[in-house]
Formats: C-alpha cells, sequence, structure tokens
C-alpha cells in the first residue's frame, strides 16, 4: 500500500473526499515528523510507536576497495509494533 491507496482507503472509510482525506492523511503524518524532530516519540496505542535514536560515528569498509571510511553520527527513526498490530498480521 502507498500513499495515495492510504489515501483512498481513508476517504472510502470515511465517505469523505479523496482531498479531505488527503490533507488528514498528510496532517497526521507532519504532525508524527513534528514530534519526532522535536525528540519526542509518537505513540499511537494499538499500532506502534515511532521514535528518534542516536546512531554515533563509526569506522564503516567500502565494499569494493576494502578502504576504511569513517561513518557521521546521524538520527535514525525507529518503529516499534503495538500488540494489537502484531496480532492482527498473525
Amino acid at each position: 500500500m502507498n500513499k495515495g491507496d492510504l489515501v483512498n482507503k481513508v476517504a472510502e472509510s470515511a465517505n469523505i473526499s479523496k482531498n479531505q482525506a488527503g490533507d488528514a492523511v498528510n496532517s497526521v503524518l507532519d504532525a508524527i515528523a513534528d514530534a519526532l524532530k522535536d525528540g519526542d516519540k509518537a505513540t499511537l496505542i494499538g499500532f506502534g510507536t515511532f521514535s528518534v535514536s542516536h546512531r554515533a560515528a563509526r569506522a564503516g569498509r567500502n565494499p569494493q576497495t576494502g578502504e576504511t571510511i569513517q561513518i557521521a553520527a546521524r538520527n535514525v527513526v525507529k518503529f516499534k509494533p503495538g500488540k494489537e498490530l502484531t496480532e492482527s498480521v498473525n
């Protein structure tokens, strides 16, 4: 499922226009992204939790040349599925 499919499903389920559904989906995704940018978690009960984790700088290796390279530190987004989501796919 891609974003367009999600918008269509929301529009159909909520009996609203695709434009309204697109605005709603974009608003939810923007709110999650804003929370993560601020260093907060975004928890959707039953669905899961989005969080930010810091990955420290480390040494890596170029697989083509074998040369050692330095990989910069960065923040990464993590997702931990909730119990209900996990149970629904099994």
